[in-house]
């Protein structure tokens, strides 16, 4: 079967190329948001494909001069390594509509409400005027939190089942966002796939 047949087969995961639903949000310090609810349908099927064919691995940070686990699994789709045709397409969908080529894809597995990750900017992004990047969530909805790197109330968005969320302009050197621990989500796992343009590495 063809990678396009099976992309479009019933039952397969697919996402709207139009774009209807996205809301944009302007945030103080020219930053800006944009949100698209269920921009992919089928996304447990996704999600259980990248369950069953990805290799994830444990990270470790440094936090207060202790080495610690970081409470969910990362894995990193390179270029050459085979990707559901579905996210492909997407990364070609995202790259023509915000004229940005997205040419990395990451995933971060939270695999139960255990698995978190604490308030940041994305590491390189945090460092640069402007920077892009788009995640799509599949699996149990978890609260996305986003907030001033200056401290403050924060914003909560459900993400999940197939949620589009973008940030762009400032977001990730003038706000930080977390996705906490979470009771109500049991055991459900969740996956966001991030898709980022290459940022080349600050000079140390």
């Amino acid at each position: 079967m063809s990678a396009q047949l099976e992309l479009f087969s019933a039952g397969a995961p697919r996402f709207d190329a139009t774009f209807a639903a996205a809301t944009r949000r302007i945030l103080p310090q020219d930053a800006w948001i944009e949100l698209v609810p269920g921009w992919l349908s089928g996304h447990q099927a996704l999600l259980d494909t990248l369950l069953a064919t990805v290799h994830f691995r444990a990270e470790q940070r440094l936090m207060y001069e202790r080495t610690v686990e970081v409470p969910r699994l990362c894995a990193t789709l390179e270029a050459g390594d085979p990707r559901p045709p579905v996210i492909e397409a997407m990364r070609r969908a995202l790259s023509q509509r915000y004229r940005e080529n997205f040419e990395r894809v990451s995933l971060g597995y939270y695999r139960n409400g255990r698995d978190s990750v604490a308030f940041h900017g994305d590491y390189v992004a945090r460092t640069l005027p402007t920077a892009l990047v788009a995640t799509v969530s599949v699996g149990a909805p978890r609260r996305f939190l986003l907030r001033p790197n200056t401290g403050g109330a924060s914003m909560s968005f459900s993400l999940g089942r197939g949620d589009l969320l973008v940030m762009g302009g400032t977001c990730q050197r003038t706000w930080q966002h977390a996705v906490p621990k979470s009771r109500r989500v049991g055991e459900e796992p969740r996956i966001a796939i991030m898709f980022r343009p290459h940022w080349a590495e600050p000079a140390r």
